[in-house]
């Protein structure tokens, strides 16, 4: 594999064997500062970029500052007698209850380190949805009691140890 790298400031090869049996030239005026390229068997196997997002999956970050980020939203929309919760594309859930309906929640695969938050409503003019959650310990072994009230909200937490799923309940709030 023959490969240009435009630009030479900050790109530095230990020898020149190690350039040529990369098959690497350089020429041009970029910079690149703190960034990494690492070849093996002539292949790049990592690209460090300032002007394009990156996705990381399965990447662990130690010790990070993470500024002004946003959850991923999931909007579940209106719940009838259950749903089986999936963290895959968000971890804040909402979900409105069907009017008088009980509604069974099932939980995630507890996994160690995992969280998320639903935002659970009452149908905006006749309330009166309940909810049960599987396999969730909450706070003096009792599990809140939703509030019925039309139009209302509740915001449930839970986090898991890889054993359990733990819950939090703060009520009554107008959305």
């Amino acid at each position: 594999m023959s490969m240009t790298i435009d630009g030479t400031s900050g790109v530095t090869f230990p020898d020149t064997t190690t350039q040529a049996s990369a098959g690497l030239t350089a020429s041009g005026s970029a910079t690149l500062t703190n960034k990494t390229i690492a070849f093996a068997d002539n292949t790049l196997t990592g690209v460090a970029s300032t002007s394009t997002s990156q996705t990381l999956t399965d990447k662990t970050l130690t010790n990070p500052s993470i500024n002004n980020y946003t959850e991923g939203v999931v909007a579940i929309g209106t719940v009838t007698s259950s749903h089986t919760f999936s963290l895959t594309n968000g971890t804040l859930q909402t979900a409105t209850l069907t009017a008088s309906t009980a509604c069974t929640f099932t939980m995630p695969t507890a996994t160690a380190g995992k969280s998320f938050i639903v935002l659970l409503k009452q149908a905006a003019s006749t309330g009166n949805g309940t909810a049960t959650f599987t396999n969730v310990k909450w706070s003096g072994g009792t599990a809140p009691t939703i509030t019925a009230t039309a139009g209302k909200m509740d915001i449930l937490s839970f986090v898991s140890d890889g054993t359990n799923w733990y819950g939090n309940a703060v009520q009554n709030y107008t959305p």
